[in-house]
């Protein structure tokens, strides 16, 4: 198991204590950084005061964001699924036209042989 450690984390000039493992550790400072950044853009950009209204204001965005990126994924598995599909089709295709052939020149062959 992954030792538990404190981080501090800045947002908009707050400092937050986060608990994660030490593994997670660059990855939540990322992802308070990322956030820092979208709020900041946020309370620069628009008329929403208040720490808790911004907060839930990016929360609401980067969770649109998350589920339009989701959906994308969604669609381009889909998308991945079915040309796969296809070149298993194509493949099957292929193998039976190398079985045509060579059938056709073991008949040339004993044509030729005989």
């Amino acid at each position: 198991m992954s030792d538990s450690k404190t981080v501090s984390v800045s947002i908009l000039g707050q400092q937050y204590q986060v608990n994660c493992d030490a593994s997670e550790v660059a990855a939540l400072q990322q992802s308070a950084s990322y956030l820092d950044q979208k709020m900041r853009e946020m309370k620069e950009n628009s008329n929403v005061f208040g720490l808790d209204r911004l907060a839930v204001m990016a929360a609401l965005n980067l969770t649109n964001d998350l589920l339009a990126q989701s959906e994308k994924a969604s669609e381009l598995g889909s998308k991945q699924s079915k040309i796969v599909d296809e070149l298993s089709e194509t493949e099957a295709k292929m193998d039976q036209l190398n079985q045509k052939v060579d059938a056709a020149l073991e008949r040339l062959r004993g044509k030729t042989a005989g």
